[in-house]
């Protein structure tokens, strides 16, 4: 068991979404800390049905005077549940805590989230806080971060199975695509866009479909919640700034198992991917298990000059660019002293592969370990 940095408010009257993507811990979080509450599990095919064709049934799961929490697992799968979740919350005063691993469901069914009347909060792959001394950056940058890689004896067949899984489960029964091949190939050459602009004219020739199928496939794993995608940082901009978005898988073991590999796929052919993922989702964890408030960008200007990763929020401005040598070299610099020279208010920082920390003018270099543990730190 890991001691996860995920907070609840279960002391309030509100409801709670908790959602992430599948195998992040939710339920066993769920289930540790509420061990009382009545749990409705729709993939649970029957429950599935049943509630499938009469969401009105919801109330007849429910015990008289019930006052524990509610929780109903993976909701989108049944989004036209949400409008008996809100009568029931209105009517009774009962408490849900609704968990999803998608919400597209739930928005193209032009589904309200209860009207606000629930918090959202959501569970991440583990940490290095949670994980403490077992974390191993080798394993780490491997096999990601989900929980179930740091516990299987092979790690690598869990994490092909988790891939099929999602395409076979989520965009397969859900209908999110027509041709299951097609988007199976498209998983593949998205796995070499990590961490890169996005260009969907290239990608949709690689896969021979159109660029507009291609932005819709990019939209699915987002709603899946498997990725990210950022925004170009111009807020005050002197320079003149790419438009394109860059795109991230939402865990670095998740990206290893989708990208075929070989013998030419040597770490200086993957170059700094791995841990720039690495690093985006622990710092996406942290922001959110502290409620820290950032928005995450990347800075690139027209001329090529680059920094990885851009925090923008009412605590500060920083800047994280990544390296995977071990040695600081004067051109690894360059686009943190530019991006410091238009931002001269904004924290620079580079984080390595070495073992030492150094400062180089306003830059703070980091070795990458240290600068995971004290992100919370860093951040604040």
């Amino acid at each position: 068991m890991f001691t996860r940095l995920l907070s609840l408010p279960l002391d309030q009257q509100l409801s709670i979404f908790l959602f992430g993507p599948r195998g992040t811990g939710k339920t066993s979080w769920l289930r540790t800390h509420l061990p009382q509450s009545l749990y409705l599990d729709l993939l649970d095919y029957s429950l599935y049905n049943s509630l499938r064709l009469n969401p009105n049934r919801l109330e007849n799961l429910i015990p008289p005077n019930h006052t524990d929490w509610i929780i109903i697992d993976e909701v989108q799968r049944i989004p036209e549940l949400l409008n008996e979740v809100h009568r029931l919350i209105e009517l009774k005063k009962l408490r849900f805590i609704l968990t999803g691993s998608s919400a597209r469901a739930l928005r193209k069914k032009g589904t309200n989230l209860l009207a606000g009347r629930a918090l959202r909060y959501t569970m991440h792959p583990l940490t290095i806080q949670e994980l403490g001394d077992t974390f191993n950056i080798k394993h780490a940058l491997q096999f990601g971060l989900l929980p179930t890689a740091w516990t299987q004896e092979n790690p690598k067949k869990y994490l092909e199975t988790y891939v099929h899984t999602y395409v076979n489960e989520e965009v397969a029964q859900e209908g999110l695509a027509r041709n299951i091949d097609t988007f199976s190939k498209f998983l593949e050459s998205a796995s070499f866009s990590q961490g890169q602009l996005l260009n969907f004219s290239e990608i949709g020739r690689e896969v021979g479909i159109h660029r507009q199928v291609v932005a819709t496939y990019f939209s699915i794993l987002e709603d899946l919640l498997l990725a990210i995608r950022l925004n170009p940082f111009t807020k005050r901009a002197k320079r003149k700034i790419v438009a394109h978005q860059k795109f991230f898988f939402f865990d670095v073991g998740v990206y290893k198992a989708l990208r075929p590999t070989g013998l030419l796929d040597t770490p200086a052919e993957v170059g700094n991917v791995d841990l720039a993922t690495l690093f985006l989702q622990s710092a996406l964890a942290v922001n959110d298990y502290y409620d820290l408030g950032y928005k995450f960008y990347f800075w690139r200007t027209s001329s090529g000059a680059e920094v990885d990763f851009v925090l923008y929020g009412e605590r500060g401005l920083h800047a994280f660019e990544i390296k995977r040598g071990d040695h600081i070299k004067t051109k690894s610099l360059k686009g943190l002293k530019k991006f410091g020279n238009d931002y001269p208010e904004a924290k620079l920082h580079l984080l390595y592969g070495g073992n030492h920390r150094e400062y180089h003018g306003n830059i703070t270099v980091h070795p990458i370990v240290d600068a995971l543990k004290e992100l919370p730190t860093i951040l604040k």
